[in-house]
Order: C-alpha cells, then sequence, then structure tokens
C-alpha cells in the first residue's frame, strides 16, 4: 500500500488547486475541476460508479457487500488548497528513514525544515516525511485526505472478502474558503454518517469546531494638504489602528490556544483617504463567539461617534460549532476512537481550532466527525507529511467500516 499511496499523493499534489474567495463561480477557480475531473475518473476506472455534477462535488458509492443492515458511511476530503501560499509546481522531497534531524528543504535559499522549531518532527524518526523545496506549500491539506479515500476505495474493489456496508465517497472545491459544501446535496450523496478526512497529526479525531464570522471593514478618511491639515484630516489608517488597538490583545492568534477564541486581522490595505480590513472572529462558545461580534460593534460605534460616522462594518457568519449536532449520534465518535485504538495508535480527541466541512454537514443533517490526514504545518512552505500517518489514515477508515458491521450485528 505504501507506494501506491505515495504514488496517489505525489500525482495529486502536481495539480494546482488554490481556492480564490474573490471569486463568485462554484468551484472559485476552474483549475480545482482538473483535479475533481481526475478523481471522478480514477472511480470510474476503478469500476466504482462515480460523477460530478455542475458545482464540481463529486460523489461516488460502493454497494455493501454484506447481509446486515449498516448505516451508509461516508468518507469526505477536499482538493482546493489555501491561497495563504502558493500551490503551483509543487517539487516535492521525500525523506527516507527520517533521522530526526532538520531537514534541508532549499540548500539554495537557504530554507530549512527545523526540529527545534517543530519538535513534533522527532516523533516520525525512522518513518518517510514528504516535505516541498520550501518556496510552496505542499498541499497535504488535504490531498493527503484525497489520497488515503483513493486508497480505501481501491482495496475495498480489489479485496471482496472484506465485509463492509454501502460506502459513499466524495470530494468537495472550496473549503479552503469557507464555501466547500454550500450546495453539497446531502439526500442525494446518500450517508447515514460521514468523516471528513481533513484532521492534522496522526491520532487526531475532532467533533467540535469554532464558530466562525468575518468582519469586513471600510475607514473612510479624509485627506488635507498635511501643511494645512490641522483640526480638517481624518488619517483613515491611524483610526484602523486605533480600532484594531481597542481590540484585545490577549485574544488574538498567536496569545491563543485550546478553546480560547481570537480576533484575526488577515488583511490590511489603506491610505490616508481610505483604508480596508478584514478580521476573522472565533469562538468554540456560542456565548463568547457572541460577545466578541458585540465587542467590534461597540468599538465600531465608539470610533463612529469620536471621527464623524467614518467606519462601515459588515459581519457575515461562516459556520457554527458541529458539537452540538454530533452529539446526539455519539457512537460515530465512540466507533471512530476505537478504530483509532485498533490501529495501534493513541486517540486525541480535541476541538478543532478552525474550520472544517463537517461542521456545516452536520447542520445540514449529516453528523460528520474530523480525523486526522497526518499533515503537519498547514497553508506554509514548511507544510510536511509524513506517509505513514497516510498509511494509519487508511487503517482507521477500514476499522470504521469494520466497527460499523459489528455494532449492528
Amino acid at each position: 500500500m505504501k507506494s501506491d499511496l505515495l504514488h496517489r499523493f505525489l500525482r495529486y499534489i502536481s495539480v494546482e488547486t488554490i481556492s480564490d474567495e474573490d471569486s463568485n463561480t462554484q468551484p472559485s477557480t476552474a483549475c480545482q475541476l482538473n483535479l475533481l475531473m481526475m478523481l471522478r475518473d480514477e472511480l470510474l476506472d476503478m469500476g466504482i460508479h462515480a460523477e460530478i455534477d455542475e458545482f464540481g462535488y463529486v460523489m461516488a458509492t460502493i454497494p455493501a457487500n454484506c447481509d446486515t443492515q449498516v448505516p451508509a458511511i461516508g468518507f469526505i476530503a477536499h482538493v482546493d488548497t489555501s491561497p495563504d501560499a502558493s500551490g503551483k509546481d509543487i517539487k516535492p522531497n521525500i525523506v527516507e528513514n527520517y533521522d530526526g534531524n532538520d531537514i534541508v528543504l532549499n540548500k539554495e535559499k537557504q530554507i530549512v525544515l527545523s526540529s527545534e522549531e517543530f519538535p513534533e518532527l522527532r516523533q516520525y524518526v525512522g518513518q518517510t516525511i514528504i516535505t516541498t523545496d520550501g518556496t510552496t506549500l505542499l498541499g497535504a491539506d488535504d490531498k493527503a485526505g484525497v489520497a488515503e479515500i483513493m486508497e480505501l476505495a481501491s482495496y475495498l474493489v480489489k479485496n471482496k472478502g472484506f465485509k463492509h456496508g454501502e460506502v459513499k465517497l466524495a470530494f468537495t472545491p472550496d473549503e479552503e474558503i469557507g464555501r466547500g459544501v454550500v450546495k453539497f446535496d446531502v439526500r442525494k450523496f446518500g450517508a447515514t454518517y460521514a468523516y471528513t478526512m481533513d484532521g492534522g497529526a496522526v491520532g487526531e479525531l475532532e467533533y467540535e469546531n469554532f464558530n466562525a464570522a468575518c468582519a469586513d471593514i471600510v475607514v473612510q478618511g479624509k485627506n488635507i494638504h498635511p501643511g494645512y491639515a490641522k483640526g480638517k484630516m481624518i488619517n483613515s489608517q491611524l483610526v484602523a489602528m486605533e480600532l484594531n488597538d481597542m481590540l484585545p490583545e490577549n485574544q488574538r492568534p498567536e496569545n491563543t490556544d485550546g478553546y480560547q477564541g481570537f480576533f484575526h486581522l488577515t488583511d490590511f490595505c489603506g491610505c490616508v483617504e481610505q483604508s480596508t480590513m478584514k478580521y476573522i472572529i472565533r469562538d468554540h462558545s456560542k456565548e463568547c463567539f457572541l460577545k466578541k461580534q458585540q465587542l467590534l460593534l461597540s468599538v465600531v460605534d465608539e470610533l463612529n461617534a469620536k471621527y464623524g460616522n467614518v467606519i462601515s462594518l459588515d459581519i457575515r457568519q461562516q459556520y457554527l460549532n458541529m458539537r452540538e449536532m454530533v452529539e446526539p449520534h455519539m457512537k460515530i465518535v465512540e466507533i471512530a476512537e476505537k478504530a483509532i485504538k485498533m490501529a495501534g495508535i493513541n486517540p486525541r480527541v480535541q476541538p478543532v481550532r478552525g474550520g472544517t466541512d463537517g461542521a456545516n454537514l452536520s447542520f445540514m443533517g449529516l453528523p460528520c466527525p474530523n480525523i486526522f490526514a497526518g499533515g503537519h504545518n498547514f497553508h506554509g512552505r514548511f507544510e510536511y507529511v509524513p506517509l505513514e500517518s497516510m498509511e494509519k489514515a487508511v487503517e482507521v477508515m477500514k476499522n470504521i467500516l469494520f466497527l460499523f458491521l459489528e455494532y449492528e450485528k
């Protein structure tokens, strides 16, 4: 399996699939369709019924081969990569039998994956580590999950003796920009329960995530010749900076972890006349999430009173914490946890400090926890994934299918 899984992964990361939050199309970029259609064709070549719809969703079904009535189980991964770093012309670096030391990604540019800066690397001594050349992201988020699901599909087709219920597979675009399942047809997909294969390090299992909103802010200044500006000029950049300083410093991403939420200034662009800012607002607690939004509104109101209605604010809701939708179906979390243990891994049940397609799917009627895909350092040039972690993810999916069969007997 190792060589097949590696081959799949390298093939998928060679296809550029960056998503674009400024696009109004679905998918947001045409390049994503190249991989989505490739996946459909590969599934068809395996003899699996698969199709792609007008929105780019690939859905496939592997029929049950057992007599027991078992819920249809889905596995889902997204094909797009984050706009935060280039995902074009990825040059993978395969480090076999990793020795625990620094990994030189790019000798010419002196880019090093440091085992001191990223000490979790050392837990993979002796394994095969896949990195980039330090100039792009890798795309393990979530092409590791894509490769793992495709490897599962291949295994089920080739091993008829492995008994299972109906298996549903799906690949989605635009997860990285929060629109991954906006038009996903849950009823058509047909799964009773599903799992996104989109988590991080080996052993991770998540069924709660942030509540999420984004805020677009425009500050309208008043540009006057600086020699005659006294009492007249309003420098929009300074007002924007004042706004940011009024938000609590201890609620920034770099100062939070665990269940702590944050305000994250993602974009700032401006001049004296006008400045624009973008924030994302996150919290696991719905109460704290709403308080954060109210705080931002009150800060804007205070500055508008001070400067004369110079700030406009638009807050948009993105997704909610899936915990409330998964908890009534906790057997799917318990089965996943047991499946991870069966693979010889210590499960790490923890909240997602981010979002997942599973959050929106859970609120659409498809309870959908998140399972590790194996990668680290997503969205940047230091991203890497151990091949053995990907193998374990495939094993966990097989264990889940086995356990659902046992659960229903």
